[in-house]
């Protein structure tokens, strides 16, 4: 059966990977995006540019932040509020935010207008056209500098360490309290640590596998010892589908269930690549956490989930697309 979804943050990262897995199966998808600069938006329009020609998919350029944007563009493309009808979207997948740790240190009031007033935005559509499913990003951030691993969704979160961090766990309690006073379905997914072609110049896998094929200086936070869940992007837009299914409320955490140090991940690009990288060594930030690792057996027993692809396969994919698209890869702005 063909299904109707929103996609917000439809050009970014995880977005764009999960309209390409629903137009792939034949839904619908309406997109929004408000392409801004938090990272060099060439990525985001070559990620649009690929989704542009499928069958099935819409795009609206607007900002989630913007409380009648996102309907005001849905009505302009014929879509329409449901009355005692089906509603006119099946679910809205809000994976629209800024992102990144170490900025939303010094700019915390843009995380909280887009991550925290957007979902709160993206929930009032779901209770006023009548949408039955909301799937919301969240993130391992939440879980603080917690040394209780693997994490588990239901250990405590109440200490976060980022102004990001924060705002994905308030993401979390105002879409619990739509799910408590309105019925609308809710999965929050807490993702860890995304990585795959085409994904953010400002993350570590780009940056390093950027500065490793072009032979210049790469900056190493910390001693490369912390760790990180690494989850290829597949697997999480995979994971963010499977999360459709009805389950009241839920948080799941997407990882891949085996950290890697940040030097042995560095250590693998630079044998898929052939090159000894040159590091610049500077001090762990603050912000920053020693290790994440998820205890997905929620997710598996829930939602069916479990991710397929393995650490060497992801980063040689990362790879070979950087090879492929160098003439856009080599001249993005790594932020």
């Amino acid at each position: 059966m063909v299904s109707r979804y929103l996609v917000t943050g439809c050009a970014g990262f995880i977005g764009s990977n999960v309209c390409g897995q629903l137009l792939a199966a034949g839904h619908e998808v309406f997109g929004v995006d408000n392409l801004n600069a938090a990272y060099d938006p060439r990525l985001k329009d070559w990620r649009l540019n690929q989704l542009r020609p499928q069958a099935g998919f819409q795009f609206a350029e607007c900002d989630i932040s913007e409380r009648d944007a996102v309907a005001a563009a849905l009505t302009a493309h014929g879509l329409t509020p449901a009355a005692s009808r089906a509603p006119a979207l099946d679910a809205v997948f809000n994976l629209a935010a800024r992102a990144g740790v170490r900025a939303s240190v010094e700019d915390p009031w843009t995380y909280y207008h887009t991550n925290v007033i957007g979902t709160i935005n993206m929930l009032e559509l779901c209770r006023a056209w009548r949408i039955p499913k909301f799937v919301v990003a969240s993130s391992s951030s939440v879980y603080g500098d917690s040394t209780a691993v693997p994490y588990r969704e239901d250990q405590p979160v109440g200490r976060p360490i980022s102004p990001y961090a924060a705002s994905k766990q308030a993401t979390e309690t105002i879409s619990y309290a739509y799910h408590h006073l309105h019925g609308i379905d809710v999965s929050a997914l807490r993702y860890f640590t995304v990585y795959g072609p085409a994904g953010r110049p400002d993350m570590s896998v780009f940056r390093f596998l950027r500065c490793i094929a072009e032979g210049t200086p790469l900056t190493l936070y910390g001693d490369g010892t912390q760790q990180r869940d690494f989850t290829y992007v597949d697997d999480i837009a995979a994971g963010t589908i499977a999360a459709l299914a009805p389950v009241g409320y839920e948080i799941f955490n997407l990882g891949s269930d085996q950290p890697y140090s940040v030097q042995t991940m560095l250590d693998m690009l630079s044998e898929l690549l052939g090159k000894t990288p040159i590091i610049q060594r500077e001090p762990a930030h603050t912000a920053d956490v020693p290790q994440t690792w998820a205890d997905i057996s929620k997710a598996r027993r829930l939602l069916g989930w479990q991710p397929q692809v393995s650490f060497e396969n992801g980063l040689r994919a990362c790879a070979q697309w950087y090879v492929a698209q160098h003439a856009l890869a080599s001249i993005l702005d790594l932020g």
